[in-house]
């Protein structure tokens, strides 16, 4: 049996002291969610968690601050997160976890890196901590969010280019809040669901 790589309950522990209690909340149950499906999906379980729980690790740093680390780190930053810092969190997390939480996992920290945006060709671990963000049990604003966590559990790739798809329609009212990373995924996956369609 493989041993335990990563000390959950450590990670957990320090972690409270960092998140509000409606962040935490919503931490956990990304945790939860990414096991789940990380177990549908036959991907490390404990991996999954890990980059659950820490996937908003910089969340609550505020917003001076965070643009103040990523200055500090040599984490760049575009135009567009200046001018939506929000967005600072997933880049700035995976800095976070790397150096506060000693995670040197490649993939774990590129999950967090991409879990706000999503990208083109994402692995099934990305996605699976992309998609547990959207549809953790504490989401409810969302539309849709019944069929699009049932999907998650059949078909990663359909799930990714639903959810992104409904994004883009959501801030569609406010185009300049649209990340072009966000853009390119949807692209990307409209794609891969339309040959794989033809194929059918």
């Amino acid at each position: 049996m493989e041993e335990n790589k990563f000390d959950l309950l450590k990670i957990s522990k320090k972690l409270k002291k960092y998140l509000d209690e409606e962040r935490l909340w919503h931490t956990l149950g990304v945790m939860h969610t990414a096991a789940s499906l990380a177990m549908v999906y036959d991907v490390n379980v404990e991996r999954a968690q890990v980059a659950g729980l820490l996937h908003d690790c910089a969340k609550c740093i505020p917003t001076k601050k965070k643009i103040k680390l990523c200055a500090e780190n040599d984490i760049p930053v575009t135009k567009f997160e200046k001018d939506h810092p929000f967005l600072l969190h997933a880049k700035l997390g995976a800095w976070v976890a790397r150096n506060k939480y000693n995670i040197k996992d490649t993939e774990i920290l590129e999950s967090i890196v991409w879990h706000t945006t999503g990208k083109e060709d994402m692995t099934d671990f990305e996605k699976i901590i992309y998609i547990a963000d959207y549809i953790e049990p504490a989401r409810y604003k969302a539309p849709r969010l019944a069929e699009i966590r049932k999907l998650a559990f059949e078909d990663l790739d359909l799930c990714m280019y639903e959810i992104l798809k409904d994004t883009l329609f959501y801030l569609d009212e406010n185009p300049d809040d649209i990340d072009q990373a966000t853009i390119r995924a949807y692209d990307y996956y409209k794609d891969v669901i339309t040959k794989k369609e033809n194929t059918k």
